[in-house]
């Protein structure tokens, strides 16, 4: 069998989410400053939200795509049917889902192969805060919500 350079496996996926920043919060601040006026009224809408949230690509492809979550929860995943549909293979068809609760939002990965990670930490279920970052494959997602 041939050596493989650990840059090539797909299993060791963890990027890194460095940001200038330590608090999510101005994480959120530091990319917001980067958008158009407009993209950045309706992101700053949702986070006067209580009942809404949204997950906004920062880095990887397609960055600056937003994906509202409503009440009812996202799927998110590789699968066509996926309503956070994130096209790659380091992405598990059903890879995670995000829930509204009384307490707020969270995020579940569902067994996914390369992990979901929240602010750099790998995890299973997380409750979810304005500014989390959340790393699923290789797509960096900016969490977006009116609950502190």
């Amino acid at each position: 069998m041939a050596d493989v350079a650990p840059s090539e496996l797909t299993t060791t996926l963890h990027l890194g989410l460095g940001a200038a920043s330590d608090s999510p919060a101005g994480v959120l601040d530091e990319f917001l400053a980067t958008l158009p006026q407009a993209d950045r009224s309706v992101i700053e809408e949702i986070a006067q939200s209580k009942d809404k949230a949204m997950l906004v690509v920062n880095r990887g492809s397609n960055v600056g795509a937003r994906f509202l979550i409503t009440s009812a929860g996202v799927t998110v995943g590789r699968a066509s049917s996926s309503d956070v549909f994130l096209d790659d293979v380091t992405v598990s068809r059903t890879h995670a889902k995000i829930e509204k609760s009384e307490a707020g939002f969270s995020i579940i990965d569902s067994g996914s192969l390369n992990g979901t990670y929240v602010n750099n930490n790998s995890v299973t279920g997380q409750h979810l805060l304005n500014g989390d970052r959340i790393q699923i494959g290789k797509f960096h997602l900016l969490f977006v919500s009116g609950r502190k």
